[in-house]
C-alpha cells in the first residue's frame, strides 16, 4: 500500500489524545489491511519493522539523519541544524524541508510502505567498511522520494520517536475491533493470551483475521523471547494474604536480574532478560548449568541471577553483576570475577507442552522435581506454603537476614500471565518510597561538574498509551568518582549519544536509561506533566536490564500519592 495512507493515519493519531478515539481510528484502517500481503504494516504502527521480541535496532544518529535530509533535499546541513536546534523535532523539520525541495525529487515514483518496510530493515545489518554511506544511502533514497508528511514519519521511525501516543493496549483493543465483537471481553483476553505467547502483534492480526480457533491455535515455543510476568507491591504480610489469598507461596526476593532459560527440541539453549535482550552468550555458564542440573527436554525457565562474592560467599548487589550484560569481549574472564547464582521460580514450558495456564501451584511442584540444586550455581527459589502469618513473617525476616531485598508472594491457584503486573504475585519490601523511572532529559553541570549531564529528568509512564510523563528532577545519589559508584562520567557517556535535542544547557534524550530513585513524598505539582513532583529524589541504581515497559505507571504514581495523603492523617 502507499506509505502515505499509512501517515494520513499516523496524522489522525497525533491529532487525536484520547485513548478511544486513537482505538477507532487504528480499528478502521486495520480493516482496510486485511487483505494486505504483508501484515508487517502494523510494526509501523508502533514505529518498528520488528516484532517487539527484536532487540535490533536502526543504529541511526539524530547527526546522520541530519545528513541525509541535506543529500535529498539540497539544503546545507547547517540549515537544517539550525531549524533542527529551534524546533526540536527532527520530523517537523523534514516534512519543513521536503516542501521545497529540487524539482526532479517531486517526480519520483510514489513511496510504498514495502519499501520503507525493505529499506528500514536493512540497516541493522549493514557493518564493516563503508556502512555509514550505505546507511546515508537507504535513508536518502526514501527521503528524496517522500512528500513532505511522509518524510516527516520517515524521519521520526529512523529516530524512534513516532509520537503518536499507540501503547500495545491500544493497538490489542484495535486488533479486537477491527476483527471481533468489541462488547464482548472475552476477545479481549483471547487477543492479550496471543500476543502474550509469541510478542508478535503482526502474527496476532493475521490470525485474528482468520478467526478465533487460529488465535487459539498460538501456543509458546522454546526459543522466542517472552515478556515476563510483573509483580504489585504488598503493604505488609497481611495485606498479602488478603490479596493472594490462603494458604500461599512465600519466596525470597532476590537483588539480581531476570532470566528466561529457554531449550528448544535441538537442545539449543538460549537466554533472555526481561527486556527481551538475548544474552547467551554472555553466560556460559549458565548453559553448563542448565545440562547438568535439569532433567528436561525442552522448557522455559523464569529465574533470577544473583551475584556473589567468590572469597565471602556473601551475595552482591545487582549493580556489582549489571556489567555481565552487556559484555561481548572476555566473556570467560568476566564469569570468573563476577560470579552468579541462578535461583528458578517458575516453569513456563515443559518437554512440549505449555504451562502458563496451569496453576501456581502445580508448576512449582513440577519445577521441584526436575532441578537437581546446587547453591552458587543453580537452585530453585527459597520457598513456604503457609497460612500462618507468623511463620510468613519468620520467613520475610529471614530473607532480609540473608540479604535479600524482602519476599514475593504468589497466589497458588493463579497462572503465568506473560508481560503483566497482577495481583496474583506481590512483592513485599522493607518501607521505603522507590521506584523504577526513565531520564528524558538533561542538564550539564557547573564548576567541577562542568562537562558533565549532573541533573536528569525523570519520567513515568502511562499505560494506557505509552506515553511519558514527567515527575520531577534527580541529581543526587551519583558519585563524583566511578570507583564510588556510579558517576556523572558514567551516566554522561551513557546519555550523550541518546541526546534528541539541545538547548543552552539542558538536552532532551531519547528514553532508554532506566533508573532507580528514592524519594521522601510525592506531592500534587502543576510544573510536570504528570501532575506529580517527586521530593527529594535521590539516584540509587543504574537498571540496565529493565526497559520502558517496567518503570512505574502514572497510577502507581496516583496510589503512592494517596497512600501518602492518608499517612499524614494518623
Amino acid at each position: 500500500m502507499l506509505y502515505a495512507k499509512l501517515c494520513e493515519v499516523y496524522e489522525e493519531l497525533e491529532k487525536n489524545p484520547s485513548r478511544l478515539k486513537k482505538t477507532e481510528i487504528l480499528s478502521e484502517f486495520l480493516k482496510t489491511i486485511k487483505n494486505e500481503k504483508h501484515k508487517q504494516i502494523v510494526y509501523l504502527l508502533q514505529g518498528r519493522v520488528w516484532p517487539d521480541y527484536e532487540e535490533k535496532e536502526f543504529g541511526i544518529s539524530h547527526q546522520l539523519t541530519i545528513k541525509a535530509l541535506a543529500k535529498s533535499t539540497g539544503k546545507p546541513e547547517s540549515d537544517i541544524l539550525k531549524k533542527w536546534k529551534k524546533i526540536g523535532d527532527l520530523g517537523e523539520v523534514a516534512q519543513e524541508t521536503s516542501g521545497s525541495k529540487s524539482q526532479h525529487t517531486l517526480f519520483s515514483a510514489k513511496l510504498t510502505t514495502d519499501k520503507v518496510l525493505e529499506n528500514l530493515k536493512y540497516l541493522p545489518e549493514l557493518t564493516g567498511k563503508g556502512t555509514v554511506d550505505k546507511k546515508l544511502g537507504l535513508i536518502s533514497e526514501l527521503l528524496s522520494g517522500a512528500s513532505p508528511i511522509e518524510a516527516k514519519y520517515i524521519a521520526r521511525t529512523l529516530l524512534n520517536d513516532l509520537r503518536i501516543g499507540i501503547g500495545s493496549g491500544t493497538l490489542r483493543d484495535a486488533i479486537v475491533w477491527a476483527c471481533f465483537d468489541k462488547d464482548d471481553k472475552e476477545n479481549y483476553n483471547l487477543v492479550q493470551s496471543a500476543y502474550d505467547k509469541i510478542t508478535d502483534f503482526a502474527v496476532v492480526f493475521e490470525k485474528a483475521i482468520r478467526g478465533k480457533h487460529e488465535l487459539e491455535k498460538i501456543e509458546l515455543s522454546p526459543g522466542q523471547p517472552l515478556k515476563v510476568m510483573l509483580a504489585l507491591k504488598a503493604e505488609s504480610i497481611a495485606d498479602g494474604f488478603e490479596r493472594a489469598g490462603k494458604p500461599c507461596a512465600f519466596e525470597y526476593k532476590y537483588d539480581g536480574f531476570r532470566m528466561l532459560i529457554n531449550k528448544d527440541e535441538d537442545g539449543k539453549i538460549r537466554i533472555f532478560t526481561r527486556r527481551l535482550d538475548e544474552v547467551t552468550n554472555q553466560f556460559p555458564e549458565v548453559k553448563e548449568y542448565v545440562q547438568k542440573f535439569v532433567n528436561a527436554k525442552t522448557f522455559i525457565l523464569d529465574s533470577e541471577a544473583v551475584g556473589y562474592d567468590k572469597k565471602t560467599k556473601k551475595y552482591t548487589p545487582f549493580q556489582d553483576i549489571s556489567q555481565r550484560i552487556r559484555r561481548k569481549y572476555d566473556i570467560e574472564k568476566m564469569a570468573q570475577e563476577l560470579p552468579i547464582e541462578i535461583n528458578v521460580f517458575d516453569i513456563l514450558y515443559y518437554n512440549g507442552n505449555s504451562m502458563i495456564d496451569n496453576p501456581f501451584e502445580k508448576r512449582t511442584k513440577l519445577l521441584r522435581k526436575i532441578i537437581k540444586t546446587e547453591k552458587f550455581k543453580f537452585r530453585t527459589s527459597e520457598q513456604i506454603i503457609t497460612s500462618d502469618e507468623k511463620e510468613a513473617e519468620k520467613f520475610y525476616k529471614n530473607a532480609l537476614k540473608e540479604g535479600e531485598e524482602g519476599v514475593m508472594i504468589k497466589n497458588l491457584q493463579s497462572p503465568y500471565k506473560p508481560g503483566a503486573r497482577v495481583g496474583d504475585m506481590l512483592k513485599l519490601k522493607p518501607a521505603s518510597n522507590e521506584l523504577d523511572l526513565v531520564i528524558v532529559g538533561a542538564e550539564y553541570g557547573t564548576g567541577k561538574r562542568a562537562g558533565w549531564l549532573s541533573s536528569f529528568d525523570i519520567a513515568c509512564r502511562d499505560e494506557n498509551n505509552g506515553e511519558l510523563m514527567n515527575i520531577g528532577k534527580v541529581s543526587t545519589g551519583i558519585k563524583e568518582k566511578s570507583e564510588e559508584g556510579t558517576s556523572y562520567e558514567e551516566m554522561t557517556k551513557l546519555l550523550k549519544p541518546l541526546i534528541i535535542s539541545e538547548k543552552g544547557k539542558t538536552v532532551k534524550i531519547k528514553p532508554k536509561i532506566i533508573i532507580t530513585v528514592v524519594y521522601q513524598d510525592i506531592q500534587k505539582s502543576p510544573s510536570y506533566d504528570s501532575g506529580f513532583a517527586l521530593r527529594f529524589p535521590r539516584f540509587t541504581v543504574l537498571r540496565t536490564d529493565r526497559s520502558i515497559r517496567d518503570i512505574a505507571t502514572i497510577d502507581e504514581i496516583e496510589k503512592a500519592h494517596k497512600k501518602a495523603l492518608l499517612m499524614r492523617k494518623f
